[in-house]
This record gives structure tokens, C-alpha cells and sequence, in this order.
């Protein structure tokens, strides 16, 4: 089955807390604090791998965890890293965030790989916070949280021609003449369900062909297989537009044309300006110099296009199709590629310009909240029961500003405030 998007939820390791130890050994004495450092958590890691056709695995396993790293230990020993999580995926692969629908990055090459989500820092352990008045710091900071995000895995064919056209109109025989690929070939519609790919060999050069399940009108809109397999053709450099010029299945070929190009351009305007080749097939059919091959020929030039008559099935006019293919990839391949997509901001993960606000609100019962990602770490790390620990909690929210702004918004001693799931009363004088 081929698959070619998928949705998942990744998650990196939370960072290990720091630890909360003190030195007992004999003959030292006032070893103090010496509580040591958490571990990193692991990372989330995108990577291709070139054994892999389609997005399959991604069907059946949705959620994927790297590893927390590990608490500090005594001793100041610091705490084990946590494992990376690589994640594989075919070339051609672009991992984009469903949040802000941004691409984050597209996997092209084998090897290719990118960290997808962060794991937290580990926290600091209770020796980090001695200092002349703390001489015994009672507590220790918190990991740094994980990286969590839904993203979609979408697969786009690496390809460098690609063959579009109406169902049954010869696309799969062409490959198959060209290339060792073995397409289904049938007489009906839709044999080609997925696409396929065959390596062409012209000349001293070759190149990658796909074969792009049959397009119908309302493609772009989702009919039929619709975009799909619109989008793998967006990765190719030239296009070879199969037409059955014999009009076999009562369709003017002129008008299979125009609707197959209307149908590219609507989904992009970057499709319809790709170097495209026009192959009238089953050219054997009708009369080479007749009446229906010429209306055909002469249409088609009028818009730009070169024609080249064809049969697939007895290589007829094949060598021509191909030879124009590979001078027209040769020459799209010198031009520079100026598009480039809004990719995702990675630095928000790292340089976050709000990590260190307090945000001060009333909630539904009238009690003062206090949140902030910063706070909430130091919230985690706080020991309730040492008053050095809460001290250092009070000076870093009163540091920040937030207490004058809960007595702006009318805060009074008595009334209550929270952060997160602790409740406490404010009083004039901690």
C-alpha cells in the first residue's frame, strides 16, 4: 500500500531535575551541598533512510517519546542523557508543524536529518544555588520541559519527469518502454493506483521518471485521485503531457488538453510553468498525416507547446519524446530555483522572548493567577518545606514585576493567589 502523508505526535525527554544531596562523610566537616546535575532529555530526530518506499510505518504507530533524561545524583555526579529518538522516513519526505502549518524541513537526500523537537535542559542541582547567606539550599531546580507537537509527514516523489495525462491514455506503457519498471498495464481506467518510478538512460546521462496516477477533471478540487498525486509532480522539472490523439474513448483530444493543464495550473501555477512536452499517443491508430493529428498539432502549437507523435506500445516516436525530455531537463537544471518556502521558526524553541514573563489574570472565583514558563519551572523546583526555598520563588515573581501588577489590578492582603495547583495568601511582608 503506498502511503504518502501521515499525522503523528512527537514528544522530546523532559530534562532530569537536578538533586537535592548533601556531603556525609567522615572526617569532613560542613561538606555542604553537592547535589548534581540532571541529564539532558532526548531529542526527536528526523532522518531519511533509503529503504524506505512510502509512509506505512506512520499508518499503525502514531505517538512517538524520546527518553527523559536522568535526575542529578550526590557527589555532584550529573544524571544520564537522555536517548535521542531517530525517526526514519523515505526521501523526499517534508515534515511540516499542523500548528502553523510552516515547513520544517524537506528530507531529500539519504542521511538527511533534522532535530524535530528539543529535549529539555537538565536542572541544576542545590550546589549551584549556594551561595555567603545560603550556605545549605534546600532545593534544586527543575528539568526543562519537553518539546511536544502534532506534525504531518507528507511523501513527494523525488522525480526529474513526470507523466501526466487522463487515465488510459498510455502513461504506465511509456515507462515501461523506457525503463525496467513494471507498471500494471490494462485496458480500463485507474490501473495505476500509486505512482511508479523507472530510471530512463538517453545518451552518456539517465534520469528518474514517474508515472502519476491517471488526473481527471475536478482533480485539483480532491475528484478521482485528485491532488493526491497532484503534489508529486510538483517535485519534477519536466513534464511529458500524454494525450490519446485517436480520441479511443470518445474524447476530443484537444479538450483531454486543456482540462489535464487546467487542472495543473489550479492546483499550482508553478505546475503549468514547468517545460512540458506534448506526446500524442496511439499516434498508430489514425492517420499520421490526417485530418485529426493535424487539428491536434496545430491546436497545441498555438499555445507553445511542441508535439511529438507517438505509440508507446510499438516504441513509435519514443526516442523523440525522450531525447526532447532530457535537452529540456538539461537546461531546467542550469536555471537557479528561487522559490523558497516560509520554513518554521525553530528559534521560538530556544529563544523564546516570553520564557521569563509572569502573566498576572482573575480568574472565574476571583482569585489572583500567576503564570509563565519560567515561573512554572521554578514553581516545580520549589521545596514547600524550606522557607529558603520559597524565599528564592517570592523574590524571583516579585523581581519580575508581577506583585505590583496583581496590586494594580486591586490585590489585597487576605486574598488569595495561584500558580498552577498552589494556593497561598498574600500578606504585606513575606
Amino acid at each position: 500500500m503506498f502511503i504518502d502523508r501521515a499525522r503523528i505526535y512527537i514528544k522530546s525527554g523532559k530534562g532530569g531535575n537536578g538533586a537535592v544531596t548533601f556531603r556525609r562523610e567522615p572526617f569532613v566537616p560542613e561538606g555542604g551541598p553537592d547535589g548534581g546535575d540532571g541529564g539532558k532529555g532526548g531529542d526527536v530526530i528526523f532522518q531519511v533512510d533509503r529503504n524506505l518506499r512510502t509512509l506505512m510505518d506512520f499508518k499503525y504507530k502514531k505517538k512517538y517519546k524520546a527518553e527523559d533524561g536522568q535526575g542529578g545524583m550526590k557527589k555532584k555526579c550529573y544524571g544520564r542523557k537522555g536517548e535521542d529518538l531517530i525517526i526514519k522516513v523515505p526521501a523526499g519526505t517534508m515534515v511540516i508543524d499542523e500548528e502553523t502549518g510552516l515547513l520544517m524541513k524537506d528530507l531529500t537526500e539519504h542521511g538527511d536529518s533534522f532535530v524535530a523537537a528539543k529535549g529539555g535542559k537538565g536542572g541544576k542541582g542545590n550546589f549551584h544555588f549556594k551561595n555567603s547567606v545560603r550556605q545549605a539550599p534546600n532545593f534544586a531546580e527543575a528539568g526543562g520541559e519537553a518539546v511536544e507537537r502534532a506534525v504531518i509527514l507528507e511523501l513527494k516523489l523525488i522525480a526529474d519527469v513526470g507523466l501526466v495525462g487522463f487515465p488510459n491514455v498510455g502513461k504506465s506503457t511509456l515507462l515501461s518502454v523506457c525503463t525496467s519498471a513494471k507498471p500494471k498495464i490494462a485496458n480500463y481506467h485507474f490501473t495505476t493506483i500509486a505512482p511508479n518510478l523507472g530510471v530512463v538512460s538517453v545518451h552518456d546521462t539517465s534520469f528518474v521518471m514517474a508515472d502519476i496516477a491517471g488526473i481527471i477533471e475536478g482533480a485539483s478540487q480532491g475528484a478521482g485521485m485528485g491532488f493526491q498525486f497532484l503534489k508529486h509532480i510538483e517535485r519534477t522539472k519536466v513534464i511529458i503531457h500524454i494525450v490519446d490523439v485517436s480520441g479511443s474513448e470518445g474524447r476530443d483530444p484537444k479538450d483531454d488538453f486543456d482540462k489535464i493543464n487546467d487542472e495543473l495550473a489550479k492546483y499550482s501555477d508553478r505546475l503549468i510553468r514547468k517545460p512540458m512536452i506534448v506526446a500524442a499517443n496511439k499516434i498508430d491508430m489514425i492517420e499520421a498525416d490526417g485530418p485529426e493529428y493535424t487539428e491536434f498539432r496545430e491546436y497545441v502549437e498555438s499555445k507553445g507547446y511542441k508535439v511529438f507523435p507517438m505509440s508507446a506500445p510499438i516504441n513509435l516516436g519514443v526516442k523523440e519524446v525522450i531525447d526532447e525530455a532530457a535537452l529540456l531537463l538539461e537546461r531546467a537544471e542550469e536555471e537557479p530555483v528561487n522559490e523558497e518556502p516560509e520554513l518554521f521558526d525553530f528559534d521560538r524553541d530556544d529563544e523564546d522572548p516570553d520564557y521569563r514573563k509572569i502573566y498576572a489574570a482573575i480568574d472565574e472565583n476571583g482569585d489572583y493567577v500567576l503564570s509563565g514558563k519560567q515561573l512554572k519551572k521554578i514553581f516545580n523546583s520549589t521545596n514547600f518545606n524550606d522557607m529558603g526555598s520559597l524565599r528564592y520563588l517570592y523574590k524571583y515573581i516579585e523581581s519580575r514585576g508581577a506583585i505590583k501588577q496583581l496590586l494594580r489590578m486591586g490585590m489585597k492582603e487576605g486574598d488569595t493567589v495561584r500558580i498552577e495547583d498552589f494556593e497561598f495568601e498574600y500578606i504585606d511582608e513575606f
